[in-house]
């Protein structure tokens, strides 16, 4: 059994979070992380979930993998520097980083993205590639211990991708 993170802030995307979240939970410990820990986060359509813990209360060093949802959030979880510090440590360790739709916005602002192929939803290519990616137009993209997505279409692949890499 893996220890995992699957982030969440305001105006995520249900389906990235929930669908990840509960397959995770299938065969591994899954934490909401949060910002803050223990604070109620909305979706984008108001569905209302509460993180278990703090991106600055943990060990980065105590977890196996991250999942990075999509919506609006990744915009507000880039904004702390406790998150983004957590997202440079896994990566630094190897550990699997996943990330859909506008998720890969978190990596643009936490790690070496230079030459390094992702994917996301199309409207923030351009924030991927000044960031020094090689953006593709693919339902999932590995490299290394990146696994990148466009859509909630795309999370059946992403999620075989991410059990993959976690191995």
């Amino acid at each position: 059994m893996k220890k995992l993170i699957v982030l969440i802030e305001n105006n995520f995307n249900e389906m990235e979070l929930l669908y990840p979240y509960y397959r995770l939970l299938e065969d591994h410990e899954v934490h909401l992380v949060g910002t803050l820990g223990e604070k109620v986060y909305s979706s984008a359509a108001g569905l209302k979930m509460m993180s278990s813990l703090g991106s600055g209360d943990i060990n980065p060093e105590d977890y196996d993998g991250i999942i990075i949802p999509g919506g609006f959030s990744p915009d507000f979880m880039r904004r702390s520097e406790a998150t983004k510090n957590l997202v440079r440590k896994l990566d630094e360790a190897g550990k699997p980083i996943a990330a859909i739709c506008h998720g890969p916005w978190l990596l643009a602002s936490s790690i070496d993205l230079k030459g390094r192929k992702v994917t996301s939803f199309m409207s923030i290519q351009d924030d991927l590639k000044h960031a020094g990616a090689d953006w593709q137009d693919e339902e999932v993209v590995v490299d290394g211990n990146l696994i990148t997505s466009r859509t909630p279409a795309d999370l059946p692949a992403f999620m075989k991708a991410f059990i993959k890499v976690l191995g």
